[in-house]
This record gives C-alpha cells, sequence and structure tokens, in this order.
C-alpha cells in the first residue's frame, strides 16, 4: 500500500513556528511549505500589526505556493498564536484553500493560552475536522512525553513507525519560544 503524501504548511513571525514545522517535516517525511506575506511584521511595529491582524480576523495576500495542496492526502498546518488568534497568514491559507485539501492536520506553537481557540478557529477557516491537532506550549519542549505526543500525531497521518526514528529535538525547537 502506497504512503500517504504530507504537506507541511506553516507561518512564522519569529522562526520557531518554522523551526517546529521543519522539524516535524521531516519527522513524517513531508514536503513543507513556508507561507509568507507582504506585509512587514518584523521589531515591535510587525508584532502589534500582527496582534491587530489576528484579533481582526483579517485576511492577507500570500505568496504563491511552490506546492500544490490538493496533490496531497493530509495537509498539517502549523501556526503561532496571536494574541489568543490564529495566525492571520495561516487563516487566510485556510479559507482560500479550504475546497483543495483533502485531510488536515493542525500544529499550535504557544508560549502559554489561547491553543484550544486557535483550534477552533482552524476548523471554522478549513471548515474541516482535523485528521490530528497537536498543540506544543514552550514548556513542553524537551519533555520526555513530546516525542510519544507527536508519533501519536503521526500515528493518525499513516506514519506509524515514527517513533523510532525520533531523536532529541534540535535546538532551535527546544530551547526556543515556538511562534
Amino acid at each position: 500500500m502506497a504512503e500517504n503524501r504530507i504537506l507541511v504548511v506553516y507561518y512564522s513571525r519569529t522562526g520557531h513556528t518554522r523551526a517546529l514545522a521543519e522539524w516535524l517535516a521531516e519527522r513524517l517525511d513531508a514536503d513543507v511549505e513556508r507561507l509568507l506575506d507582504d506585509v512587514d511584521r518584523s521589531g515591535v511595529r510587525g508584532f502589534l500589526r500582527s496582534a491587530r491582524d489576528a484579533l481582526r480576523a483579517r485576511l492577507v495576500h500570500l505568496h504563491p505556493l511552490g506546492h500544490d495542496p490538493s496533490r496531497y492526502d493530509a495537509v498539517v498546518v502549523a501556526t503561532p498564536v496571536w494574541s489568543l488568534s490564529l495566525s492571520s497568514p495561516v487563516r487566510s491559507f485556510l479559507e482560500m484553500n479550504r475546497d483543495r485539501l483533502r485531510g488536515v492536520a493542525f500544529v499550535v506553537a504557544c508560549g502559554g493560552r489561547g491553543a484550544q481557540r486557535v483550534l477552533g478557529q482552524m476548523v471554522e477557516a478549513a471548515t474541516k475536522v482535523p485528521l490530528a491537532s497537536l498543540v506544543v506550549r514552550d514548556r513542553d519542549l524537551g519533555a520526555e512525553e513530546l516525542p510519544a505526543r507527536l508519533s501519536a500525531f503521526a500515528a493518525k497521518l499513516g506514519r506509524p513507525s515514527l517513533l523510532p526514528r525520533m531523536r532529541a529535538e534540535p535546538a532551535a525547537v527546544a530551547t526556543t519560544s515556538p511562534h
């Protein structure tokens, strides 16, 4: 039986969600796609702009994708939490591609609160129930149970042999906030 094709799509303002998404993509043997928008999100102004956009559920223009999501059995979508809300680039991706996504799985990276709310917003934007979902908080990074949680997540996507392939988290993921 052929293995499911998986694409990991993510947005990362600071690079932390990127490290988590790339780490997952490697372990899931998946293609990876970074979402890019035209908004300057750097520095304090970019942080404030991002928070405002998320709170207002603003859609943004995204650069063209390098991968066609409709060619994948599952698309894992990773997002940071912005002001207890879904990041606007990920909201835009989900709403623009909802009819092209066969199966979805959601990964939410956060420092503390807002993950469950963001998962609900992702379901609403995609109009799909995820095959799997995973919340990775700062305190989870480096925890003994994280590999088992990631393995369970992978198994729901047709990657049951993930745990033996796992090794310690890369320093960029294990020692930084995943946003």
